[in-house]
C-alpha cells in the first residue's frame, strides 16, 4: 500500500502531538485545550474526528479549494484593463480611489497592489533607510504658522512649458490654503499668494519658508544696502513674522505636500484634460477642496490665530508692490526704470529738493510716488532704451516667451531705417488721488 503524503502547518503538527497525548490519557482535557488555544468543547470535537480519521482530521477541510470570498476573475481582469488604459502610472492607493470614483468598482488598495504587481504594472518598492530628523509638534491653532514653497515641475506633461506651483499650507491642519501656477518662483508669486490668503483668512502670525532669493537677502553686504527683500518688507508692514528654515526637512509638511501634488494633482489634471496654466489655475479650487477632505486634520485648538486686516484695498495695492527709493533733483525730478518723473507741485518746492521719494510699482506696471505717505502728481518722460538685463538660466524660458508675445503684437510694425530710438517722447500727465497714510514706513 502506497503511503499518503500529508502537508501540515506548524500549528497542525503541534496540535497532532497534543491530541495524541490527550487520547492516550497522558494529559487532561483542560490542559490540552489550553496548550492548543481552543475551548474544551472544540477539543472533544477534534479528538472524536482524530479517533475516526487519524491525523488527516487536523488538516483544514478547505485547504486546496477556492475561497468563497475570492473576487471573481472577470472583475480582476476588468480592473487591470482599466488601470492599463487610464491609470498605468498611478499608485495602487490612488488607482483604487479612481476605480471607485470613476467606474464604481470597490477594491481595496492592497488587493489592487497585488494584482498590479502580478500583472507587471507596479513594481514593489524597497523601504528606504530612515534618517533621523527631530520631530516637531504641529502648532495648536490654525493661522499660527503658514509654510510656503514653490515646486517647479512639468505639470502639464509637455503640453505647456514647465512652470512652478506655489503652495501655502497651514501647519496646524495640513490644509492647503492657497495654490497657484506661475511661470517662475518669484516675488510676484509670493506676494499675490499672501494677498489671496489674507483676503480669505486674515493675517497669520508667521510665515515659514526656505532661503529663496525672493524671500531673504542672502548676501550680507548687498549692493543696495537693503536687509529686506520686497516680500520681507511687505511682511514687516503687515506685522507678520518671517521664519526661515535651515533645511527642507524642517518645513516637512509643505515638502511632503509637494510630493503628493506632483503625483495626485498632475494625474487629476490629466484626467480633466488640463493643458496650460490658465486651465490649471481654474481647476485648483476644485482640487484643493478634495485634497483637504482627504489629508487635512483637526487642529488641537478650535481657536483661529488669524488676525483682521487693518489696511484698505488701496493701501494693500501699495504694500504688495515693488518699492524703490529715489532722491529728487533740484528741479524735482527723478529717474526710475529708464523714465524721468517730473513732480508737479504748487510753488517753487524748495523744501522737496533732495527729498527721498518711495516709488511703488505694481506688477502690472502702475507707478505711484509717495512722499511722507502722500501720493505725488507727476509727468513722465521716456528716455532711451537701456542695456538689457542679464537673464539667469532659471528665467531664460520666460524671457523668450515674453519676447515672442511682444514681437507677435507688433508683427506689422516697420520702423524707418533712421528711426530716432533715443528721442525723448513726452507722456500724458498722470494725476493720482488724494493723500493716504504713509504705509511705506510702517513696521
Amino acid at each position: 500500500m502506497k503511503a499518503e503524503l500529508l502537508q501540515m502547518s506548524e500549528q497542525e503538527q503541534s496540535r497532532s502531538e497534543v491530541k495524541r497525548l490527550y487520547i492516550e490519557g497522558h494529559i487532561r482535557q483542560k490542559s490540552a485545550a489550553k496548550r492548543m488555544g481552543i475551548s474544551t468543547r472544540q477539543t472533544r470535537r477534534i479528538a472524536k474526528a482524530y479517533r475516526q480519521h487519524g491525523v488527516t482530521a487536523l488538516i483544514h477541510g478547505n485547504r486546496g479549494t477556492v475561497s468563497n470570498r475570492k473576487i471573481r476573475d472577470e472583475i480582476k481582469l476588468r480592473c487591470l484593463a482599466l488601470v492599463r488604459s487610464h491609470y498605468h502610472d498611478f499608485g495602487p492607493t490612488f488607482a483604487a480611489e479612481k476605480l471607485l470614483e470613476k467606474h464604481q468598482i470597490s477594491i481595496s488598495s492592497e488587493t489592487l497592489r497585488q494584482w498590479m504587481i502580478s500583472g507587471g504594472i507596479w513594481k514593489a518598492k524597497c523601504k528606504k533607510e530612515k534618517r533621523h530628523h527631530p520631530v516637531r509638534e504641529r502648532r495648536p491653532r490654525m493661522g499660527e504658522l503658514i509654510q510656503v514653497d514653490g515646486t517647479p515641475h512639468d505639470w502639464f506633461e509637455g503640453k505647456a512649458a514647465k512652470c512652478t506651483l506655489m503652495v501655502f499650507i497651514d501647519d496646524a491642519t495640513s490644509k492647503l490654503v492657497d495654490l497657484q501656477f506661475y511661470p517662475t518662483e518669484g516675488t510676484q508669486a509670493y506676494m499675490e499668494g499672501l494677498r489671496r490668503y489674507i483676503k480669505a483668512y486674515g493675517r497669520p502670525v508667521a510665515i515659514y519658508s526656505d532661503r529663496h532669493s525672493s524671500l531673504t537677502v542672502n548676501t550680507v553686504d548687498a549692493a543696495s544696502g537693503e536687509q529686506l527683500t520686497q516680500f520681507g518688507r511687505a511682511l514687516k508692514t503687515l506685522d507678520i513674522e518671517h521664519i526661515k528654515a535651515n533645511s527642507p526637512q524642517a518645513k516637512g509638511r509643505v515638502e511632503r505636500a509637494n510630493l503628493t501634488l506632483q503625483d495626485r494633482l498632475l494625474k487629476e489634471m490629466r484626467l480633466e484634460g488640463t493643458s496650460n496654466i490658465e486651465e490649471g489655475n481654474a481647476f485648483l479650487a476644485t482640487y484643493m477642496e478634495k485634497h483637504n477632505q482627504k489629508f487635512a486634520v483637526v487642529p488641537a485648538s478650535s481657536e483661529d490665530a488669524d488676525r483682521p486686516v487693518l489696511h484698505s484695498e488701496e493701501e494693500l495695492d501699495l504694500i504688495f508692490s515693488k518699492h524703490s527709493k529715489r532722491k529728487l533733483s533740484k528741479n524735482l525730478a527723478l529717474q526710475y526704470n529708464n523714465t524721468t518723473y517730473q513732480v508737479n507741485i504748487k510753488g517753487i518746492g524748495y523744501a522737496m529738493r533732495g527729498a527721498t521719494v518711495t516709488i511703488c510699482e505694481t506688477f502690472d506696471g502702475k507707478v505711484t510716488l509717495l512722499y511722507k505717505g502722500k501720493p505725488l502728481q507727476y509727468t513722465t518722460f521716456k528716455r532711451g532704451d537701456k542695456i538689457p538685463k542679464v537673464v539667469s538660466e532659471k528665467s531664460i524660458n520666460q524671457a523668450v516667451d515674453q519676447a515672442m508675445i511682444k514681437q507677435s503684437q507688433r508683427c506689422n510694425h516697420k520702423p524707418k531705417p533712421d528711426h530716432l530710438w533715443r528721442k525723448p517722447i513726452p507722456q500724458k500727465r498722470t494725476f493720482l488721488p488724494g493723500a493716504k497714510e504713509d504705509i511705506s514706513t510702517l513696521g
